[in-house]
């Protein structure tokens, strides 16, 4: 996971590196905001990847006689399909397009969200998918 943190840190060095440069050509600070938090994101990320490669070790992937077969089959369970994705996306837009036209839309648009979340949330509690 060095590899990926580094790629992380050296983002956040870039952004930071920018940041700097951007407020020094320009002197604007909504772009020199944007620039610097973007960069602490990175670092945030960076650090964390960096943090969690040292507390689990190598993978497979990280070094250079690593196979394929020692990689862990197990990667977690992925729902096949669902529609709950969709609904919650939809119910988003609505709540955007109810900031543009009407406030009644948003509110409707928030009823929705929550009821895709909550079906989102317990799909595999009920119906046929229960366990």
């Amino acid at each position: 996971m060095k590899i990926e943190g580094g790629i992380f840190a050296f983002g956040a060095i870039f952004y930071f590196i920018v940041a700097a440069i951007y407020y020094y050509a320009s002197a604007e600070v909504v772009g020199t905001t944007a620039l610097v938090l973007t960069g602490g994101l990175a670092a945030i990320v960076g650090t964390y990847i960096l943090v969690t490669g040292k507390r689990i070790g190598d993978r497979p992937e990280d070094r250079l006689d690593g196979e394929i077969a020692e990689a862990d089959a197990n990667y977690g369970f992925y729902s096949p399909h669902s529609w709950w994705p969709l609904m919650v996306g939809t119910a988003f837009s609505l709540i955007f397009l109810g900031l543009v036209f009407a406030v009644w839309l948003m509110v409707l648009a928030s009823v929705f969200l929550v009821i895709a979340v909550a079906g989102w949330l317990f799909e595999y509690e009920t119906g046929d998918f229960s366990e």
